[in-house]
């Protein structure tokens, strides 16, 4: 046997540079994955901010401008005073807000009901479900006919109670999962204690759920604000919401691209600000119950 075959191997070398590579490479690959993906979403936002300051004659250029060279914030003074977007702020907001308030409280109280005493089964679960996979317009006519039956039409009420019909369902629904995945034993030492049930319900419950219930009522907020069959069917003029108010602003022979763009940028700003003083709430709800534990 020759001795080369019998020399002992030398201490290991430094670790093999091609897995350094590697990491590095994943990681500009994640890197650019993410920038396209929020080029891929941001744009859209960009370009309606960007149209929004934008003067007549930069609208339609080609090709087309990305940066104007002077902002023109008339449009933004069209679509509040001239199209009405200033009522229909306030139209969408008493609107959005009185039904997200009553339905975030007889939705919860339903998930709570659904949750801890099985009420209906699974079949009661699934018909709420179902109320959500049914477009609007199936039921226009019959609606319009009620609301049109009691003199209604074209009321904050009509719109508020309609509203209803889709988000008691939806609050329904996705509270009564984050009820399930809450612990019952803080509220059965609460009951042992002597509280009511309404009290533990209050004291226990809702505290633990906090982050689930701000999570839930953005989204339900953020469907009233934007919700456009309904309010179609039941505004003429004296409410106008803002999604009735947009298409109004397309003429038969010339589209106001500047004006639809502010108008859309003052309807996404409430919704920016109070999703920006909801964030520690809302990320916490929307993962909550995500990891559970063993």
């Amino acid at each position: 046997m020759s001795r080369a075959a019998v020399t002992p191997p030398g201490p290991a070398g430094p670790p093999f540079p091609r897995s350094v590579a590697r990491g590095r490479a994943g990681l500009w690959a994640s890197i650019v994955g993410v920038a396209i993906g929020l080029l891929f979403f941001l744009f859209p936002v960009y370009w309606m901010l960007v149209t929004s300051v934008k003067p007549p004659s930069e609208w339609l250029t080609n090709p087309p401008v990305f940066i104007p060279d002077q902002l023109y914030f008339q449009n933004y003074t069209d679509a509040l005073f001239n199209w009405g977007g200033l009522k229909g702020l306030v139209d969408s907001g008493f609107v959005a807000v009185s039904a997200t308030a009553i339905g975030m409280v007889l939705g919860t109280l339903a998930a709570y009901a659904l949750a801890r005493f099985r009420i209906g089964g699974t079949n009661l679960s699934f018909f709420i479900l179902s109320l959500l996979f049914m477009p609007p317009v199936a039921i226009g006519i019959p609606m319009f006919l009620f609301w049109s039956a009691l003199g209604l039409v074209d009321t904050h009420l009509a719109l508020v109670v309609q509203y209803l019909t889709f988000t008691i369902p939806f609050v329904a629904w996705v509270m009564k999962g984050f009820f399930e995945d809450l612990p019952v034993d803080r509220e059965e030492s609460a009951l042992v204690n002597g509280a009511s049930r309404l009290r533990a319900f209050w004291d226990v419950v809702l505290p633990n759920a906090r982050p689930a219930l701000v999570a839930t009522a953005l989204l339900a907020f953020i469907f009233n604000w934007n919700e456009f069959s309904i309010a179609v069917l039941l505004s003429r003029g004296r409410v106008t919401t803002l999604p009735f108010i947009l298409p109004t602003m397309m003429e038969s022979h010339y589209v106001l691209w500047g004006d639809i763009a502010a108008m859309a940028a003052l309807g996404a700003l409430p919704v920016v600000i109070i999703a920006f003083l909801l964030q520690r709430y809302l990320v916490r709800g929307l993962s909550f119950g995500a990891i559970r534990s063993e």
